[in-house]
C-alpha cells in the first residue's frame, strides 16, 4: 500500500492495465503454444500414420483383388480368361509396387519394418506363384494350375494378406494412440487455460481491489476531514498520506485546516482587540473635542500669517518678472552683437582668401620671369655662336634678360609684401574668430541667465498660486475643524456599536473548536490589555498644534461625514455603554 500511495493515480491505472494486458498476453501465448502443439501432433498424425494406413489399405485391396482374380483364372475352364486378366494383373502389380515403395519410405518403427520385410518376402512369393498359375493356364495345364493354387498360392496369399492386415492394424493402433495423445493434450491445455484464466481473474481482481482501496480510502478520510472542518471542528488530526494526487489533496486539506485555525485564532484576538480599542475610542472622543478647539485658534493665526506671506510672494513675483524682461533685452542685444561679429569674421576670411590668391598670381609671374631669363640666356648663347650676324639679336636678348631680372626682383618684393599681409590678415582672422567665440559664449550665458530668470519668474508665480491654495486649505481646515466637533458625538455612538459588533463576532467565532495551545494563546492575548501611557495636560495641546505641518492640498469635507453616517446607519440600535476614563495619551496610542 505504501508503494501504491507514493505513485500517482495515472501511474497506478497504467500499472493495473499493464498487468491485465500482461496476464492476457500470457494466456494468449500459452493458448497459441498449446494450439501449435495440437496442430503439430495432428499434422504428424495426418502425414505419417494416417497416410501409411491409407496406403496399406489400398495395397491390401489390390492384394485381395489379385487373389480373387488369380483364383478365378486358375479355376476357370476358359483358357482365354488368363489373357483377359493379364493387363489388370500387371497394372495391379505396378500399383502395389508403387504403394510398397511409398509405405517403405514412411516406416520408422522397428516392429513395422520387420513386418514390412516379411510382407516383401511374401509378395515376391505371391507374384511368383501368380505368374506360374497364369503360365500353366495359358499352356492349358488346368489341373496343375489348380493344384498349385490350392497347395501353394492360397496359403502363401493368405499369409501375405494376414501380414498386410497386421501392418494395417499396427498403423491404426498408432493412429489411435496419437488421437488419444492429442485428446490428452487438448484436455491438459483446457485445464491449463482454465487455471491461467482463474489466476488472471484473481490477480486482476486483487490488484483492482488494492488500486480502488488506495484511492477510495484516502478520499473517504479526506471527505471526513472536510466534513469535520465544515462543522467547525479544527482539532481533527490529518492521517498519514502518500505522495499521489489524493496525498496532495490531504496536504491541501491540512494546509486549509491550519490556515483556518490561524484565521479563527486571529479573528478571536482581533475581536478582543477591537473591543478594547472601541472603549479607548470613546475616551479619545473627549480628547478630540478639546484638541479641536485649540486647532481652531491655531488655524486663525495661520490664516493671518498666510495673508502676509501671500503679499510678500506677490512682490517677489513682480520683481522677478521685471528682471526677466531686462534679461530678455540684454539677450537680444548680445545676439545682434554676435551677428555683427560673425559678419566681420566672414569678411576677414574673404580678405584672407584674396590675399592667398594674389600670392599665387605673384608666384606665377615670378616663374614667368625666371623662364624668360632662361630663354634670353639661351638666345644670347645662340647669338654668340652666330658671330657678327647675331650681334644685334644678342643685344636684344641682353635687354630682355635685364627686364626679366628686374621683373623677378619686383615679383619677389611684391610676394614678400603679400606674405606679410597674409600673415597679418591670418592673425586678424584668428583674433576675430576668438572674438566671435567669445561673443557666442556671452550670448549663451545671457540666454542661460534669461532662462534662469524665466524659471524664477515661473516659480514665483507658482509659489504665489501655492500660497493662495494653502490659504484656501487653511480655510477649509477651519471649516473641517468646525465639523469635527459635530462628528465627535457620532464617533462615540459608532464606537459603542463597534464594541457590540466585536462581542457578536466573538460569539460567532466561538463555534469553531481549536486546539488547547491555540485557545490558550488567544486567551492570553485577550487578557493582556493594551499599554496605556500618561498623557500631558490639555494646556500642551497648542504646542502640539504648533508642530503640526501645514496641509499641502485642499481636503474634501463631505466624505468623512457621509462615512460616519453610513456606520451609524449600519450599526444596531443598542444602548451605549459608559466609556472608561482616560487621558490624551490613550487617544494617541489608538
Amino acid at each position: 500500500m505504501s508503494l501504491l500511495s507514493n505513485m500517482s493515480v495515472a501511474k497506478r491505472l497504467a500499472l493495473g492495465f499493464a498487468l491485465v494486458l500482461l496476464l492476457s498476453m500470457g494466456v494468449i501465448g500459452v493458448s497459441i503454444s498449446r494450439l501449435n502443439a495440437l496442430a503439430a501432433a495432428t499434422e504428424e498424425m495426418v502425414q505419417n500414420p494416417i497416410k501409411t494406413e491409407r496406403l496399406v489399405s489400398d495395397w491390401a485391396r489390390n492384394l485381395r483383388a489379385g487373389i480373387t482374380r488369380t483364383a478365378a483364372v486358375a479355376r476357370s475352364s476358359d483358357p482365354s480368361l488368363a489373357d483377359f486378366f493379364a493387363e489388370d494383373s500387371k497394372a495391379s502389380s505396378k500399383s502395389s509396387g508403387e504403394l510398397q515403395k511409398s509405405v517403405e519410405a514412411l516406416m520408422y518403427l522397428e516392429s513395422e519394418k520387420k513386418i514390412f520385410q516379411e510382407i516383401g518376402a511374401l509378395r515376391s512369393l505371391y507374384l511368383k506363384n501368380r505368374d506360374t498359375i497364369f503360365a500353366l493356364k495359358k499352356e492349358g495345364k488346368v489341373d496343375e494350375a489348380n493344384s498349385l493354387l490350392e497347395k501353394q498360392f492360397m496359403p502363401d496369399a493368405n499369409n501375405y494378406a494376414a501380414k498386410m492386415d497386421e501392418l494395417l492394424r499396427a498403423q491404426r493402433t498408432q493412429v489411435d494412440e496419437l488421437g488419444r495423445a492429442i485428446q490428452a493434450n487438448r484436455q491438459s491445455s483446457s485445464q491449463l487455460l482454465m487455471v491461467l484464466g482463474v489466476l488472471s481473474v484473481f490477480v486482476g481482481g486483487l490488484f483492482s481491489w488494492l488500486l480502488a482501496n488506495s484511492v477510495t480510502k484516502p478520499l473517504a478520510q479526506a471527505s471526513d476531514l472536510a466534513k469535520r472542518v465544515a462543522a467547525g471542528d479544527l482539532t481533527a488530526k490529518v492521517p498519514a498520506h502518500g505522495k499521489d494526487e489524493v496525498g496532495e489533496l490531504m496536504s491541501s486539506l491540512e494546509l486549509m485546516q491550519t490556515s483556518l485555525s490561524a484565521v479563527v485564532n486571529n479573528v478571536r484576538r482581533g475581536s478582543e482587540s477591537v473591543s478594547n480599542a472601541s472603549a479607548e475610542i470613546a475616551q479619545g472622543n473627549s480628547d478630540l473635542s478639546a484638541r479641536t478647539e485649540h486647532q481652531a485658534s491655531a488655524l486663525e493665526q495661520t490664516a493671518a500669517s498666510m495673508e502676509e506671506l501671500n503679499s510678500t510672494v506677490r512682490n517677489n513675483a513682480d520683481n522677478a518678472r521685471q528682471a526677466n524682461q531686462l534679461a530678455l533685452t540684454a539677450s537680444n542685444v548680445a545676439v545682434q552683437g554676435g551677428a555683427v561679429v560673425g559678419e566681420v569674421v566672414e569678411t576677414m576670411k574673404g580678405i584672407n582668401d584674396a590675399s592667398r590668391k594674389i600670392s599665387d598670381i605673384i608666384s606665377v609671374i615670378d616663374g614667368i620671369a625666371f623662364q624668360t631669363n632662361i630663354l634670353a640666356l639661351n638666345a644670347a648663347v645662340e647669338a654668340a655662336r652666330a658671330g657678327e650676324q647675331g650681334r644685334g639679336f644678342a643685344v636684344v636678348a641682353s635687354e630682355v634678360r635685364s627686364l626679366a631680372g628686374r621683373s623677378a626682383e619686383a615679383a619677389k618684393e611684391i610676394k614678400n609684401l603679400i606674405s606679410a599681409s597674409v600673415e597679418r590678415v591670418e592673425h586678424g582672422t584668428a583674433l576675430v574668430d576668438k572674438a566671435g567665440s567669445t561673443m557666442t559664449e556671452v550670448v549663451s550665458s545671457i540666454r542661460r541667465v534669461t532662462d534662469i530668470m524665466g524659471e524664477i519668474s515661473a516659480a514665483s508665480h507658482e509659489q504665489s498660486a501655492g500660497v493662495a491654495q494653502v490659504g484656501e486649505a487653511v480655510t477649509s481646515m477651519d471649516q473641517a475643524t468646525q465639523q469635527n466637533a459635530a462628528l465627535v458625538e457620532q464617533m462615540a455612538a459608532a464606537a459603542s456599536s463597534l464594541r457590540n459588533q466585536a462581542h457578536d463576532l466573538v460569539q460567532v467565532v466561538a463555534v469553531f473548536k481549536l486546539t488547547s495551545d491555540q485557545t490558550l494563546g488567544a486567551g492570553a492575548y485577550a487578557a493582556s490589555p493594551a499599554p496605556r501611557k500618561q498623557s500631558p495636560a490639555p494646556a500642551a495641546a497648542p504646542k502640539a498644534d504648533s508642530q503640526r505641518p501645514a496641509p499641502m492640498a485642499k481636503v474634501p469635507l463631505s466624505p468623512p461625514a457621509k462615512a460616519a453616517r453610513q456606520v451609524l446607519a449600519a450599526a444596531p440600535k443598542t444602548p451605549s455603554r459608559p466609556s472608561k476614563p482616560g487621558n490624551d495619551e490613550d487617544w494617541e496610542s489608538f
